[in-house]
């Protein structure tokens, strides 16, 4: 099969497309050929030598980690799923990735596919959506009528954020550059706070959760906006623990799980029209060091995506 490899960590010139195996599945897997596979930025921060593990695979190392596709082939242990099922997921990040025309993953992190969309749009879909809805739902427990402030609003994870936060019935606020304010407001948002004049510190005010993207600074900030006893939900960690329970707040920090009820829910958003993928790019497969230069400048809408078949 094609795949895009790394045989050594560095710049996105690391990244070969070339040919290798078609990988074996174990009992549990499903084997999917791949239509598309999204691009994150946990892609580039693992190419660039980040986020390693024992547990990673030996190079050469395929990344990627959202696609969509079809069932090729199921394990013995696998009930669920069929021989030409369309399904989408993320698989397991210490595996090899969806950079491919094929990908290995456990029957336990896919589901079915948003129907009302195609393999290119669900690609971009499992890794930034599950970020949201259990960063939201699960660690921020955010309900209907509470205020929630997103950071990085038009981003990958915050699209989805902002319009799973309005589907909730949450007031949402969002964060943006100048030229996103509009685009966010067309989400659902409703506020949106342009980051490049304003400091949003000094312009909202008990919030009950904070959607983080980008730590740091912003981070500290925002304890500030928080009302006692809310919490601040962290894709990036949390700098500072002991500030913010001695300030009478909460925090979560966590990376999101691949799971496939969290995946069917977010599937019947789509589907019913409540929440709808955003693609700015799509770049066929071998363009995929293009893709990473692309995601690594920031200020991208949405996604990228790139598409493996017709």
């Amino acid at each position: 099969m094609k795949a895009v490899e790394i045989h050594h960590y560095g710049g996105p010139e690391e990244l070969k497309y070339e040919e290798t195996n078609i990988p074996a599945i174990q009992p549990d897997d499903v084997l999917v050929r791949i239509y598309a596979s999204g691009v994150n930025p946990v892609d580039w921060k693992i190419r660039q030598g980040g986020r390693r593990s024992d547990h990673d695979p030996a190079l050469p190392r395929i990344l990627g980690w959202d696609f969509s596709g079809v069932v090729e082939k199921v394990g013995s242990l696998v009930t669920a799923y069929h021989p030409g099922d369309e399904v989408y997921g993320r698989p397991d990040i210490t595996r090899n990735g969806t950079y491919a025309e094929y990908v290995a993953v456990r029957a336990g992190e896919i589901a079915r596919k948003p129907q009302s969309i195609d393999h290119k749009a669900a690609s971009g879909v499992a890794l930034a959506a599950l970020t949201a809805w259990q960063g939201l739902f699960e660690h921020g427990q955010l309900q209907a009528g509470q205020r929630v402030l997103i950071h990085g609003a038009s981003g990958g994870v915050g699209t989805f954020a902002v319009q799973m936060a309005k589907w909730k019935g949450a007031y949402v606020i969002g964060t943006a550059s100048g030229k996103n304010t509009g685009f966010v407001e067309e989400l659902g948002a409703d506020e949106v706070i342009n980051y490049e004049t304003t400091d949003f510190s000094t312009e909202v005010k008990d919030i009950d959760v904070v959607f983080d993207t980008r730590g740091g600074e912003i981070q500290e900030k925002s304890l500030t906006v928080l009302k006692p006893g809310g919490i601040i939900v962290s894709t990036v960690g949390i700098g500072d623990e002991a500030a913010i329970k001695a300030k009478g707040l909460r925090s979560a920090a966590y990376m999101a799980q691949s799971r496939t009820k969290d995946l069917e829910q977010i599937a019947e958003l789509i589907d019913s029209g409540k929440v709808i993928p955003v693609i700015s790019k799509i770049l066929p497969l071998k363009d995929a060091a293009e893709a990473h230069r692309i995601g690594e400048k920031g200020h991208i809408r949405g996604k990228i995506v790139l598409q493996v078949r017709e």
